[in-house]
């Protein structure tokens, strides 16, 4: 099976090449530099020249709060136009297409109860729009895909909540965290192993959401991420950290259990990456 990685550089991107090179398993990984997937020229005579079997498409713009302004036209064209380019390549080259899309698709006004795969959708922000763009051009243009919706995502390569807690708790004694913001942090090992387990396991093609297990605020997140540390960990309402991207007070997400895959619960996911990057 030929497998292809888009945005092989980012935090998805790395974490997928480590556990392909754990199962030895062959993969090509590209990142913009030699895979612009806004060129559709250019990714043409990629998929051409490397005939992908499965492609994991991670590459994405993520900047949430630039995407209001400065990045809005960049957030476009990589997460709606760039998305659209690669199903329709995969189409045309039979290839499966793996698309990571975002809890942001839903308007996150609930205060209970999950958000199934195939309720209303409502984006509130731009980020959250263009990643529902991709998801239609996904459906649209491409027979055999998976689209999985994550949230909250940490991991060992790539600016994340956990490193900005740890950081910060190197030199403060106190920090405020909002507590009216509740939604699944997803371990980015859970989500590598999720995505390549659809695909090994030949799961029914469609619409999947993937996070760890259980649900908290980022106030309780970041009191379990620095439960070691001595520092204070204090809540606070979102009012006091104004931001330009709206952000969901509920945004807790129906896992897909049915799929027979086993999701670690958010603690255990968090206790065994804080073990393995104190060991790096």
């Amino acid at each position: 099976m030929k497998i292809l990685i888009t945005g092989g550089n980012g935090q998805l991107g790395q974490e997928l090449q480590h556990l392909f090179q754990e199962r030895q398993v062959a993969f090509k990984a590209a990142d913009v530099s030699e895979l612009d997937i806004t060129k559709e020229q250019q990714v043409n005579q990629f998929f051409a020249e490397h005939r992908p079997e499965v492609v994991y498409h991670c590459a994405a713009y993520t900047a949430v709060d630039k995407a209001e302004g400065e990045g809005k036209a960049a957030d476009e064209l990589i997460n709606a136009v760039g998305t659209e380019i690669v199903a329709k390549a995969c189409q045309k080259y039979g290839a499966t297409l793996v698309y990571v899309s975002t809890d942001y698709v839903f308007d996150g006004t609930r205060t209970s109860g999950e958000y199934l795969p195939e309720d209303p959708k409502g984006p509130r922000n731009e980020y959250g729009r263009t990643k529902l763009l991709g998801e239609q051009a996904v459906q649209k243009y491409c027979q055999k895909y998976y689209i999985v919706r994550t949230a909250w995502v940490y991991g060992q390569w790539g600016h994340n909540f956990v490193y900005t807690m740890l950081n910060l708790a190197k030199t403060h004694d106190k920090l405020t965290v909002v507590d009216d913001q509740v939604g699944r942090p997803t371990w980015t090992r859970t989500l590598a192993e999720f995505l390549t387990y659809l695909v090994d396991n030949q799961i029914a093609y469609g619409v999947y959401q993937c996070s760890n297990d259980g649900q908290c605020s980022w106030y309780e997140f970041a009191k379990e991420i620095l439960k070691d540390q001595p520092v204070k960990v204090l809540p606070v309402s979102s009012d006091q950290y104004p931001s330009a991207a709206f952000r969901p007070h509920y945004s807790v997400m129906h896992l897909a259990k049915e799929t027979g895959f086993k999701f670690p619960k958010w603690e255990d996911a968090l206790y065994e990456f804080m073990r393995q990057i104190k060991e790096k």
